[in-house]
């Protein structure tokens, strides 16, 4: 019977660190995060610290901006998130190259229109570069 519980705590323990986010993903979780943050109070700053000078940013619609631009698509207002949420989060490493899937799902306003909603599957392409991860390429694609 000791043998047994010993065994189950040791499958327990082993199989929470298995399902656990180790160091890397847990920095780029944290990147996103703060990126999520930004894009609901919007930093110029901020935004060019998260992403890389060869940014692609591609939206639902099918738009595709560079880091200048999608940095100032947020800063103007052009889109405006009041709330943002992220679920269903996956992040994977592989070297110094790390993919995040997620649903997005945020409140809008953006310039010009109707306060709306919005909710999309997004793929983040991130790169670390000099110790941080930076965002190489988003895509975001509607929910059905």
């Amino acid at each position: 019977m000791k043998k047994l519980l010993q065994l189950i705590i040791a499958f327990g323990i082993g199989t929470g660190f298995a399902f656990s986010q180790n160091k890397e993903e847990k920095k780029v979780a944290d990147a996103v995060e703060k990126f999520r943050k930004t894009m609901v109070d919007p930093y110029q700053k901020t935004f060019e610290a998260l992403t890389s000078e060869h940014l692609s940013y591609g939206h639902s619609s099918g738009l595709i901006e560079d880091r200048k631009i999608a940095i100032e698509s947020m800063v103007s207002g052009k889109f405006n998130f009041t709330s943002l949420d992220l679920t269903e989060q996956t992040v994977q490493v592989v070297g110094k190259t790390a993919w995040v899937r997620h649903t997005f799902f945020a409140h809008t306003h953006d310039a010009g229109k109707e306060a709306g909603t919005v909710k999309l599957k997004v793929l983040m392409i991130w790169v670390k570069q000099k110790g941080d991860w930076i965002l190489l390429a988003r895509q975001a694609v509607k929910v059905l």
